[in-house]
């Protein structure tokens, strides 16, 4: 396992099960108590959804509320994305048998086909967590977010490329599963993405209407307006998403693995994996609506299909059963884990030859050479 921070403590085959069956204790226990209470949170988040997105779309129609209808709106979408949208794509609320909550008919506010997200981040992320050269969140295809991701002159522009993809995440999700990168490097051809770009034309035609053409449109002559605060809501749910999403998995004492550690690995490893690939961010119960309880990034990658809202209800007892195994807990209020992750992306960006590396092999702060 490699981790920059030391974070990590071995486990024998022994204490790995033990450790497993007490996750899975966790999980059959949370399933078993689904039912009424996270139908109806479910669907009242829907609702709220619906009713921003409703303010939002009125209040364009005056001009001196612009601010609030932007901000309705900004709410509108990273509600759909993150609470409602994320966690319904994850199967959380398939057993509620309600076609709109269903995750194979779910599709979102955003750019990119759910079906392609779906491959991309339920399969392809939650199954190889953090294994470098399996799992492609790291870094994204463009961004070095770990020390063993070879240096090369291009990730000195690590800090301008994580600012674009924060501004335009959700086209950086889009285009996620066309690894452009191993495109570009020869490794594979535009061909081999073919199947792919239907879905995408279609996804991107259908928003881009919507909210650049149909919705201003219909306000007449406020035509620039709505436009511009649709493009404003869109940036901001852009930003809010990749921070969230970005201090739930790259602050410091995050660890990454290698494809021969993981190999066969057991239920009790891959949950152990699970937990130091993951980081979790403190805060109030509206702000953990609003990032779709990915602030519980740990509990959402030990247990991603259980609905999100359990994760603050099973988050103590899960960093108990951490603390008796000597495993790490990673969490940590906004501001901090987001200055850890600014940090690593700019610290990264340095060639390895430029930074002071300790006599364990760990990397300091970023330091350069005398």
């Amino acid at each position: 396992m490699t981790t920059h921070d030391q974070t990590a403590t071995h486990l024998g085959s022994e204490q790995l099960e033990a450790f497993g069956n007490e996750m899975d204790a966790i999980r059959q226990r949370v399933i078993a108590q689904l039912g009424d209470e996270d139908a109806a949170y479910i669907r009242s988040v829907v609702k709220a959804q619906r009713g921003f997105e409703i303010a939002g779309r009125a209040l364009f129609y005056l001009p001196p509320a612009w601010p609030l209808a932007v901000a309705a709106l900004s709410v509108s979408k990273i509600l759909d994305n993150m609470e409602i949208g994320h966690n319904v794509m994850h199967g959380q609320y398939d057993w509620m048998g309600d076609p709109g909550l269903n995750s194979r008919m779910y599709e979102w506010d955003n750019v990119c086909p759910s079906s392609q997200w779906k491959y991309s981040h339920n399969y392809l992320h939650h199954t190889f967590t953090n294994i470098l050269g399996k799992d492609r969140d790291i870094g994204y295809g463009i961004l070095r977010m770990d020390e063993d991701q070879p240096w090369r002159p291009y990730y000195l522009g690590n800090p301008v490329y994580a600012t674009l993809l924060m501004l335009g995440f959700e086209w950086g999700v889009l285009l996620h599963d066309l690894e452009i990168e191993r495109i570009v490097a020869g490794e594979r051809t535009w061909a081999e993405t073919t199947h792919l770009h239907r879905g995408m034309l279609r996804k991107v035609r259908n928003q881009t209407l919507k909210d650049y053409l149909l919705f201003p449109a219909l306000t007449g002559p406020l035509f620039p307006l709505t436009l511009v605060g649709n493009a404003t809501a869109n940036l901001v749910r852009n930003v809010w998403a990749f921070n969230i999403i970005f201090c739930g998995h790259f602050p410091a004492g995050v660890a990454t693995f290698s494809e021969a550690e993981c190999e066969n690995e057991s239920r009790g490893h891959w949950y152990r994996r699970q937990l130091l690939g993951s980081a979790n961010i403190t805060g109030g119960r509206l702000f953990h609506v609003m990032t779709g309880n990915l602030s519980h990034q740990i509990e959402h990658h030990l247990f991603p299909d259980l609905p999100a809202r359990r994760y603050p209800q099973i988050a103590a007892e899960v960093q108990e059963i951490c603390e008796r195994y000597g495993l790490a807990y990673n969490s940590g209020p906004l501001g901090r884990q987001l200055g850890s992750v600014a940090r690593k992306i700019c610290r990264l960006a340095l060639p390895d030859r430029w930074r002071r590396t300790s006599s364990r092999g760990s990397v300091s702060e970023t330091v350069l050479a005398a």
